[in-house]
């Protein structure tokens, strides 16, 4: 009989999407069930996924007290689920999302194990990582981790979806230098705005092909000014699906959450990360700073953007010397990432104990 799991995520693609690629490693070997709340619903599949709706409020200081009640009584509803579905372990991807959901394993005295992508330890996983059997994450050089607790690290490579191992670059970009623009799941505003005229700009040099995720919002707008201006473009909302819209290009401009990096990384695309300033614990730029040390990226900072991007895509793209490096670098940092070496690491440290 198989043991059951639960996987605790919510709120945006980069806490959700990471919870699923778990579930897709698990499903084989353990019957596995998913929580999130409201606002991360809308990543999962429920033709696919065991889904329970756990809404877990923000802890806000003015709105405190109504929370601890709501938190009290989501920690009860969990108790009950866990109880009834004879779960065996439970696996936090962080966030505020999975404190109800914790609490009700502690006192089930579940086995518990939390998991962190992010190159700085965050404070959901920091208060949780006495209480965990092991914490997964993607280097040993995590801040703010605490040494006494370092011999609960599991290190893995990092959580891609399946298909990305196993997409076949076509290279239909027809000589054009094929640039993607990446917002994340939350979109960004910053490559909404003033970048279309630097792209505008670099066009009348390169032969370019532009393939930009946005807010919905945008689409229309954006499509018109590149094909106005006679720029091949692919705008497109954030999906599911959207490696066949990206497996393509040369060069990304992104944000730095540690999934879209990851991605990037194993279809081996140079990026320029333009990490998020207001991100906890500065975790963007800590993200992309482990790429930089690598030699597999460019980093620029969102104060100089509008006055320093153009100037950096051309000198990467006259630098071809550069470029061709830094895909090397992301081949050799993931030589040996592949489907099966992650899941077989993962169930082997599960069952252990």
């Amino acid at each position: 009989m198989k043991k059951k799991i639960l996987i605790s995520t919510g709120g945006s693609g980069g806490h959700v999407i990471p919870a699923t690629i778990l579930y897709s490693h698990l499903l084989k070997k353990k019957d596995v069930f998913i929580s999130t709340d409201n606002r991360g619903y809308r990543y999962l599949n429920k033709d696919i996924h065991k889904i329970l709706i756990i809404d877990t409020p923000k802890l806000k200081l003015l709105s405190l007290p109504l929370n601890f009640f709501k938190i009290l009584f989501l920690s009860i509803k969990t108790f009950f689920f866990l109880k009834k579905e004879k779960i065996n372990q439970l696996i936090s991807t962080g966030g505020y999302m999975s404190l109800p959901l914790i609490l009700a394993g502690k006192f089930l005295n579940l086995k518990i194990y939390l998991f962190e992508p992010n190159l700085v330890l965050g404070r959901a996983n920091k208060f949780f990582l006495s209480s965990c059997e092991k914490i997964f994450c993607y280097t040993d050089q995590i801040k703010n981790f605490p040494f006494k607790f370092k011999y609960k690290r599991v290190i893995i490579h990092p959580l891609v979806r399946d298909e990305f191992y196993k997409i076949k670059k076509s290279k239909i970009n027809n000589g054009k230098f094929c640039l993607l623009i990446v917002g994340g799941s939350q979109g960004a505003s910053i490559f909404d705005k003033n970048l279309k005229n630097s792209i505008l700009n670099i066009s009348k040099k390169f032969s370019i092909k532009i393939i930009q995720q946005t807010h919905p919002k945008n689409i229309f707008s954006l499509k018109e000014f590149y094909t106005s201006n006679n720029i091949e473009n692919e705008i497109f909302n954030y999906e599911e699906n959207f490696i066949k819209k990206i497996a393509n290009a040369d060069l990304c401009i992104t944000r730095a959450g540690a999934s879209t990096l990851a991605e990037l990384s194993i279809l081996n695309i140079p990026f320029i990360a333009v990490p998020l300033p207001n991100s906890k614990d500065n975790h963007q730029f800590e993200n992309a700073n482990f790429y930089l040390k690598n030699d597999c990226c460019w980093i620029l900072e969102q104060n100089f953007f509008d006055e320093r991007i153009e100037q950096l895509i051309i000198r990467i793209i006259q630098n071809k010397s550069d470029f061709d490096k830094k895909k090397e670098n992301l081949l050799n940092l993931n030589y040996q990432n592949t489907w099966i070496n992650v899941n077989q690491k993962i169930l082997k440290n599960l069952d252990e104990n």
